[in-house]
């Protein structure tokens, strides 16, 4: 799905955020499919020229659409991590330290036992393994922060004069 970053790269930072539904539906309007198959159809990698370049349409229709509604799908996508580690430090709540570790363990265990071969694989098997490393991305982000928000960090050092 990192080409989805390179031809559109506002759908992509809203479907990773809080407002993903917005995205789906352009994306679901511009390619001809149901809400729920954007995601499979997007992932096969089997998308025509003309998809593309319809993808690339609701590209610019979204952005317009955000525009005018003010909004800012990477400062969204921020606050709403930040609201979630605000939540945690306000109610301690042993919840998200536990999904961490089960994901953590599920990751990296199913990754052990295909390297050992204790496992066969399967397409569920990496399925399985694809949902684990992308939720276990999220638990990254979500204690050490995103990539997002260490790239902005960057340019804005790059930008800034050196201390004298």
């Amino acid at each position: 799905m990192e080409w989805l970053k390179t031809v559109a790269p506002t759908i992509a930072t809203a479907l990773g955020g809080p407002l993903a539904g917005m995205a789906v539906s352009a994306v679901a309007k511009a390619i001809g499919v149901s809400p729920d198959e954007v995601q499979s159809v997007i992932s096969s990698g089997k998308l025509t020229a003309e998809q593309v370049a319809s993808i690339q349409l609701a590209e610019l229709e979204l952005k317009k659409q955000a525009q005018s509604m003010n909004l800012d799908f990477a400062k969204l996508m921020a606050e709403d991590k930040k609201s979630a580690r605000d939540m945690q430090i306000a109610t301690k709540s042993l919840i998200p330290a536990l999904l961490a570790v089960f994901v953590t363990v599920g990751f990296f265990g199913i990754l052990l036992g295909l390297m050992t071969e204790h496992f066969k694989t399967s397409d569920a098997l990496m399925l399985m393994l694809g949902s684990l490393a992308t939720a276990w991305t999220g638990v990254m982000a979500f204690y050490f922060g995103s990539s997002a928000s260490s790239q902005a960090k960057t340019e804005l050092l790059a930008k800034s004069e050196p201390a004298k």
